[in-house]
């Protein structure tokens, strides 16, 4: 029994540290990637300042993945880069996943490739964000037991869709705060 819990335990951990959360993790999945909802008619933006806006939220967005893979493969859910570019509820989410692996005596190894584009940028909201959407593969990025670098059973990686949205803060700062893996969508 305590084996099959650690694989749930596992399997939801993969889908978190690739990015933030996933639906079978217990998470409210967010519209699907380009669904218009209500409200959504563009408004007339400065071109200038969307681009702006694209590079420092894909900016944020690299260094979210960086120091995520740089906290999990040190089993270290303080490490200071994660606040850098990450906010709640995404950092706490992020920090929580990073100590249950450390708990369990797992860490993440390997390489994750990503390719993101920027699929909205919403500068009259409030507060400003721009939603990303990427296809990560995690075929190459393990959860590992630390003692002996074996692959912990049920968390072999995929390539799926994955979305986040940055936001920009009072201070001017881009941070991703929300992140959904929809694992179930491959890209």
């Amino acid at each position: 029994m305590r084996g099959r819990r650690f694989g749930r335990w596992a399997t939801c951990l993969l889908a978190i540290a690739a990015l933030g959360a996933a639906p079978a993790c217990g998470v409210e999945p967010g519209p699907a990637p380009g669904a218009a909802t209500a409200g959504d008619a563009p408004t007339p933006t400065r071109p200038a300042a969307d681009e702006q806006a694209r590079r420092a939220a894909l900016e944020a967005y690299a260094g979210y993945l960086a120091a995520s893979r740089a906290a999990s493969g040190r089993g270290d859910p303080h490490h200071p880069e994660l606040s850098r570019f990450l906010a709640d509820p995404l950092l706490t989410r992020v920090r929580l996943t990073i100590r249950e692996a450390k708990e369990h005596g797992a860490m993440r190894t390997g390489t994750l490739v990503s390719d993101p584009t920027v699929t909205s940028v919403s500068l009259d909201s409030s507060p400003p964000t721009v939603e990303i959407q990427d296809c990560l593969d995690a075929t190459g990025y393990r959860l590992v037991y630390a003692r002996d670098k074996r692959v912990v059973p049920g968390t072999g990686g995929t390539r799926h869709l994955a979305t986040a949205t940055a936001t920009r803060f009072p201070d001017g700062r881009w941070l991703i705060s929300a992140g959904v893996s929809h694992e179930d969508l491959p890209c």
